[in-house]
């Protein structure tokens, strides 16, 4: 059975960071895709970062060169700093794995006060 567990969110002043993190259990970690997304109140969840089991990244352009994906494959945790965060990037946000299909955690949620 595979697990995500998110942690990490919370509440935090515009301009602050935050790290989020997200433990995989029941897959191997090495091999799978990760990935978060966000789902902000009244809009569809949106792709935040991704990065594949060779490390390459990708980025939504309203995050890009403020938050950082990183993976930890010997502790099965993929990571994503925000930097420079503003109240456009308060929102549920899950991570996800992907190897041959998709598996979700249960979202932490992040709230930016202006």
């Amino acid at each position: 059975q595979v697990q995500l567990v998110e942690s990490g969110g919370g509440l935090v002043q515009a301009g602050g960071s935050q790290r989020l993190s997200c433990a995989a259990s029941g897959i191997i970690f090495s091999l799978a895709a990760m990935g978060w997304y966000r789902q902000a109140p009244g809009k569809q969840r949106e792709l935040v970062a991704t990065i594949t089991s060779s490390g390459s990244t990708n980025y939504a352009g309203s995050v890009k060169g403020r938050f950082t994906i990183s993976r930890d494959n010997a502790k099965k945790t993929v990571y994503l700093q925000m930097n420079s965060l503003n109240a456009e990037d308060t929102a549920v946000y899950y991570c996800n794995a992907y190897l041959r299909t998709d598996y979700w955690g249960q979202g932490t949620q992040v709230t930016v006060s202006s």
